[in-house]
């Protein structure tokens, strides 16, 4: 993240972070390879997609498809009506973006505390 945007509009979650009572990590593997991190920052009524990421190696071979159907899955059990997500811009994140797509997120605003800039995209899957 920090080599394709600037560092005030990095919003990757440190490693420490993914510890907090509010975030969900589900991760993929193959043996003892990880290919895949993904979380659910918890909030009222909706949740926040955080830290998807994929090995280079493994892009579009299913592994976040697999957090994300988990990250999804865990939302509607929580009743959340809303998932919202903020990401990268340019070609670094089509793959992510292809993905969010699929599952049916669309584009819209930000949310939460982001503010708009030409860095960050923002998509929402009404749940």
């Amino acid at each position: 993240m920090h080599a394709n945007s600037p560092r005030e509009h990095v919003h990757a979650l440190p490693g420490d972070a993914l510890r907090a009572p509010d975030i969900m990590v589900w991760t993929a593997w193959d043996g003892d390879e990880l290919l895949g991190i993904g979380g659910l920052r918890c909030g009222d009524g909706m949740g926040e997609v955080k830290s998807m990421r994929t090995h280079p190696g493994h892009v579009r071979r299913g592994a976040g498809a697999a957090i994300l159907t988990q990250v999804i899955a865990e939302a509607r059990a929580r009743g959340y009506t809303r998932l919202s997500l903020e990401t990268g811009t340019g070609p670094r994140f089509e793959a992510g973006h292809a993905l969010y797509r699929r599952f049916g997120f669309v584009d819209g605003g930000p949310f939460a505390d982001y503010q708009a800039n030409a860095f960050s995209r923002f998509m929402h899957l009404d749940l």
